[in-house]
């Protein structure tokens, strides 16, 4: 069914968990107060939505639960100015605004068929999981799954509880990083980019996905340029302030295109079409 949607207007929405990921980021899972509104909503992996609270304002997050599992949306918030401190300040019960979903989705059906090697780091997880859950829940239609995955020190990785799942599961070959050594900490350490290059992971039929802190991005594209990865082959996230998330105020350009509008979602080769410098 065809969804009706005023990118102008939020929808009322019910806040009905709230999961402390890390000291500083908050998992909140939303379910609309219009039933039809539930039932009739969709959204591709990769997708965002401007999250509002009442009197303070709204900012823009990605959708990080899968399409494939629509009994809520979540959204992974890390709190960093006023509008996320007022999110953390929310309680389970309480009601906010939620506008999506807007922007574009990563590639999913045309990975069908590839090995696929997740890059993430912190919070940069949850754009990811998204598609890691989505590609989990359709596992035939795709090929290997690598997930690199990286924080500071372990207590700032995110999902904890699914990491566990993952390191686990002979569907997902995870390898997980913090920056220095940590008491108790008997896995890899290193930072994302240097474990990538350790791993060395083939480029063959595959294709890489990256998302965290724009220094670890910066770096991951170049060695994922000596590991002779292609530029069509190489999809990442981009952040910017994103105001009105539909491409009017022109707040999140880069180069000729608008983040809210034309990505989140680009390939490495759409980047530098852009002109854009990251």
């Amino acid at each position: 069914m065809e969804q009706s949607f005023n990118p102008y207007l939020p929808e009322l929405a019910t806040v009905i968990k709230i999961t402390e990921e890390t000291p500083n980021i908050k998992s909140y899972r939303v379910v609309f107060d219009d039933p039809e509104k539930m039932k009739t909503f969709s959204f591709e992996p990769g997708q965002v939505g401007q999250l509002y609270v009442f009197g303070v304002g709204e900012a823009t997050f990605v959708i990080n639960s899968p399409p494939t599992r629509m009994e809520y949306l979540q959204f992974s918030v890390m709190k960093a100015g006023e509008v996320t401190s007022a999110i953390h300040d929310l309680h389970e019960g309480d009601q906010v605004g939620v506008r999506a979903p807007l922007g574009n989705c990563f590639p999913y059906n045309e990975m069908k068929g590839k090995n696929i090697l997740f890059i993430g780091g912190g919070i940069g997880l949850a754009p990811l999981r998204t598609l890691i859950l989505y590609m989990l829940d359709n596992r035939k239609d795709y090929n290997d799954i690598t997930i690199i995955y990286g924080a500071r020190t372990p207590v700032d990785l995110c999902y904890k509880d699914e990491l566990s799942e993952w390191e686990s599961s002979p569907d997902v070959n995870l390898i997980l990083t913090v920056d220095n050594e940590y008491p108790g900490w008997d896995k890899r350490t290193g930072f994302v980019p240097t474990v990538l290059n350790e791993v060395a992971p083939s480029p063959d039929n595959t294709i890489a996905i990256t998302c965290g802190p724009p220094i670890m991005i910066k770096f991951v594209l170049q060695n994922l340029a000596k590991l002779n990865f292609k530029d069509e082959d190489i999809i990442t996230t981009l952040e910017a302030r994103m105001k009105c998330g539909i491409g009017i105020c022109g707040r999140c350009n880069i180069g000729s295109k608008y983040i809210c509008k034309d990505g989140p979602v680009f390939s490495l080769t759409q980047i530098k079409e852009s002109g854009a410098d990251i």
